[in-house]
């Protein structure tokens, strides 16, 4: 495939601080949940700093802590929401999540074929929930048709090893090198492989060459499970590689805002905890604050609204 180049030089920076942030495509499902899919890259690009393009693909039925279904949307149709926008708006980078069906795979692949030059970040998220002979027939397309258009591929490593690796007979697991062999030999040229797992309770996130560990970062294993954890990364890196960062550098940064995200977490449900992707907006307790007056008590009274208690 042809490589595309990231968009970081110094002129492209000037050129997107002139004309705003900088805009993302994103291919995903919509979540009622808010947890994953669309809902999850619109908020992490913005918090960001970058504007996303949403492309529905189809609609999650799924609650905090499980996915019932999916309805896939025609790929025509998703493929004139992309082309629409496309032909107004200049895309840095394209990001597919969670794309719903065989016909849809190849209609992104068609137009990211149409524009070489964008990178494109994939992320290929588990699918145990779904039918097995679905999963396969969508994996199967996403290799042979979007893997040769794929800059960065994103995945857990568990994900990855079942599907790039499925006769994996070595006495260890394999590591991110061996994963990202298997995906070069489909034409991804980097591999980042997340939720490895180490002793004493941490994982590493890797990302990787066949030849190369480009970086890694080893964080502490959160006791919590966390749905929308890998659509934030993908997305997050997609921002960042679209704001100018290098790849190593926006890995890196992206790594660190998930983490960041999952310590903020909260439960809106009675399910999995969601990431805060707006962690940072969160007011930071003023221990030297003085207590409100009777009269300001008061008057916040007014609305006497009853507090939540969604944060785990």
């Amino acid at each position: 495939m042809t490589q595309p180049t990231f968009p970081e030089t110094e002129g492209d920076a000037e050129a997107a601080e002139d004309s705003g942030p900088a805009c993302v495509i994103a291919f995903n499902a919509s979540d009622p949940s808010g947890a994953g899919g669309l809902a999850a890259d619109i908020a992490t690009m913005a918090s960001v700093g970058a504007h996303a393009l949403p492309v529905v693909t189809g609609a999650y039925a799924r609650d905090t802590a499980e996915v019932f279904d999916h309805f896939a949307f025609d790929e025509d149709a998703v493929s004139e929401q992309a082309r629409a926008i496309l032909e107004d708006v200049s895309a840095l980078v394209f990001k597919v999540g969670f794309v719903g069906s065989p016909e849809t795979v190849s209609a992104i692949a068609e137009i990211a074929a149409d524009y070489p030059e964008v990178p494109l970040i994939a992320y290929m998220p588990g699918l145990a929930w779904w039918d097995e002979s679905l999963a396969d027939q969508y994996q199967d397309a996403f290799k042979e048709l979007l893997l040769p258009q794929t800059t960065v591929l994103v995945g857990n490593h568990s994900t990855l090893l079942r599907w790039l690796l499925p006769e994996w007979e070595g006495e260890r697991p394999p590591g991110a090198r061996e994963i990202a062999k298997a995906a070069a030999e489909f034409g991804v040229p980097y591999t980042l492989v997340t939720g490895i797992p180490l002793p004493d309770q941490f994982i590493d996130n890797v990302l990787a060459t066949p030849q190369a560990v480009l970086t890694s970062e080893r964080f502490e294993r959160f006791e919590a499970a966390f749905a929308g954890a890998g659509d934030t990364l993908s997305a997050a890196l997609a921002a960042l590689v679209a704001s100018g960062a290098d790849l190593a550098s926006a890995t890196t940064e992206s790594l660190a805002y998930l983490d960041r995200c999952l310590d903020a977490g909260f439960r809106p449900g009675m399910g999995h905890v969601v990431p805060d992707r707006f962690f940072w907006a969160e007011p930071e307790e003023d221990e030297s604050a003085e207590p409100p007056t009777a009269e300001q008590a008061q008057a916040l009274q007014v609305l006497d609204m009853p507090a939540h208690d969604t944060k785990h």
